[in-house]
């Protein structure tokens, strides 16, 4: 899928679905994760198709659900570890693999710099957003004049969670108890996307475009369009990015 977003024409941006590949089942089809026991060479081929989509070169960070952020060079190798990265080089597409959790995009209205950032509940209640956002505000500039798209992700339907979860939120911002909803055995009930656009709003970042928690986003509930972990436990991944031009 192409975000609906209003980023400027010098910036691309673009999210994979399941279709199109040529991995076997159950990592059918268009598996972007070499670390999840996939044949290398379906892999590699996926990635190929999917660079040759974005025209553009997507760095394959080592995602490890932490805080870690890395500014992208020519000299990035993939599997650097980190779960955020930016940078202001043409042709190079900061890229986040996901199957459930949520991918962040981000883009100034300039198009000088781009970002990208790999929110599962640890990396966002960890603070990966604010530590992304403290590497780019530099370059970028005010926060005002950013955009955000998050991608699909595990819906507030489907996203049950323990109470060390709530916790972790709500150490951070009492408000975030509220999207927090009461479900069986002590559980919760969570709303990923609306965690991270409180989070980004905080920062000043208030233009936010796409995963708006309703169904059609859910990982989970849309097998044949989303990998998902959660839901199918061996699983395939796919992959957002954003790029300049």
């Amino acid at each position: 899928m192409t975000p609906d977003w209003p980023a400027p024409a010098g910036v691309g941006a673009f999210c994979s679905e399941r279709g199109g590949g040529v991995s076997a089942p159950p990592y059918d089809t268009l598996n972007l994760g070499d670390h999840v026991g996939d044949d290398e060479a379906a892999v590699q081929e996926n990635r190929r198709r999917f660079a040759a989509t974005l025209q553009a070169r997507p760095v394959f960070l080592r995602q490890v659900h932490g805080q870690g952020v890395v500014r992208l060079d020519a000299t990035t190798r993939d599997t650097t570890e980190a779960d955020a990265c930016w940078t202001t080089e043409r042709g190079l597409a900061c890229t986040m693999m996901v199957a459930d959790c949520l991918p962040v995009l981000l883009a100034d209205r300039r198009g000088a710099v781009v970002g990208a950032a790999h929110c599962g509940w640890r990396g966002l209640a960890g603070g990966v957003l604010e530590a992304l956002w403290a590497q780019m505000a530099p370059t970028a500039g005010a926060a005002q004049g950013m955009l955000a798209w998050l991608g699909p992700c595990i819906g507030p339907q489907a996203f049950e969670v323990g109470p060390e979860v709530r916790a972790a939120f709500v150490a951070h911002d009492a408000a975030a108890a509220g999207l927090f909803r009461p479900h069986a055995d002590g559980k919760f009930l969570a709303d990923l996307p609306a965690l991270a656009r409180r989070r980004l709003s905080a920062l000043g970042i208030t233009a936010l475009h796409g995963n708006d928690g309703t169904p059609a986003w859910c990982t989970v509930a849309n097998p044949s369009r989303f990998f998902s972990h959660r839901r199918d436990r061996v699983s395939g991944r796919f992959a957002a990015s954003v790029w300049r031009v």
